[in-house]
């Protein structure tokens, strides 16, 4: 199962070869890095502006090959890799593009340059490839760095309790399996903003039955999983905010965290709602988004 990992020929962003590294070390299997140059103008301009552009785009593609190429000399010792460069106009339908030529099982794009590094910031490459791909895509952190020959030690699955969550319990499984990790199954609860009284306590009374609901569907489909569920860790998580629940966790080098898509979605693609992309966004962990 190649993994296609997208690098930028403009921004100095190694975190998706990072990432890239880290999971196809984890589960075996080696990496196609796509740099995405702008597509040449359709039809010649007066004079020579438009090869002018492609020697410029050609050799932008060249570069960002070479620094790669480099990096993962250096750091990827044990991963198989081929650099290319590929002229487009999205870098999403590139990447989309390139998946589905190799058939490739997951693709690892980087954050936004905006937001706070550390956390999983979503750009119009990933907020379009979260409503369209039809494989997981995995999303760095920003400045996201992994340890000298690190793994993925373990996994955590965000937990809801419908069938699509269950789905993606099946799929987080999986990849525990192949990277021999540890597997956590975990349900994020927010209480929301301070209101009167009465009706915090309907908020909060609503709160703890969906938790108390969602821990017992935990429970159930952790005892269908093989060896039902030995070693696998439940946990419910709360706070005022998602940032607050999603910290009230331990996390660790080597953690990732998997979601699963949205029941709004198409069939076989990805797609993830509200609370989903909240989730995501506050990730402090690289995150994994499968496909119903």
């Amino acid at each position: 199962m190649t993994i296609v990992v997208g690098h930028s020929p403009i921004r100095n962003d190694r975190s998706p070869l990072e990432l890239a590294t880290t999971l196809a070390r984890s589960i075996g299997t080696d990496l196609r890095v796509v740099v995405r140059v702008p597509s040449r103008w359709p039809t010649p301009l007066s004079g020579a502006t438009d090869k002018e552009y492609a020697a410029w785009s050609r050799e932008l593609g060249e570069r960002a090959v070479a620094e790669a190429t480099g990096w993962l000399s250096d750091c990827s010792k044990g991963v198989g890799f081929e650099a290319v460069v590929v002229p487009g106009r999205s870098a999403a339908a590139v990447l989309e593009d390139q998946a589905e030529e190799i058939g490739a099982g997951m693709i690892v794009i980087g954050s936004a340059d905006h937001g706070e590094p550390g956390r999983v910031v979503l750009g119009s490459t990933a907020d379009r490839m979260l409503h369209s791909s039809a494989i997981p895509v995995a999303i760095a952190p920003r400045d996201y760095r992994s340890p000298a020959g690190g793994r993925v030690t373990r996994a955590t699955c965000a937990f809801r309790g419908d069938d699509d969550s269950r789905s993606a319990l099946t799929r987080t499984a999986e990849l525990c399996g192949e990277a021999g990790a540890k597997l956590r199954v975990a349900t994020f609860g927010v209480q929301g903003a301070t209101m009167y009284p009465p009706e915090v306590l309907g908020e909060r009374l609503v709160l703890d039955a969906y938790l108390e609901q969602t821990s017992r569907a935990q429970d159930a489909a952790v005892a269908l999983m093989p060896d039902a569920g030995e070693g696998v860790e439940t946990v419910v998580a709360t706070g005022r905010d998602w940032s607050e629940a999603l910290g009230g966790l331990d996390w660790q080098d080597g953690d990732v965290l998997v979601v699963g898509s949205s029941p709004s979605g198409l069939i076989a693609r990805v797609f993830i709602g509200t609370n989903a992309t909240r989730i995501v966004r506050h990730s402090p962990v690289p995150a994994v988004v499968v496909p119903r």
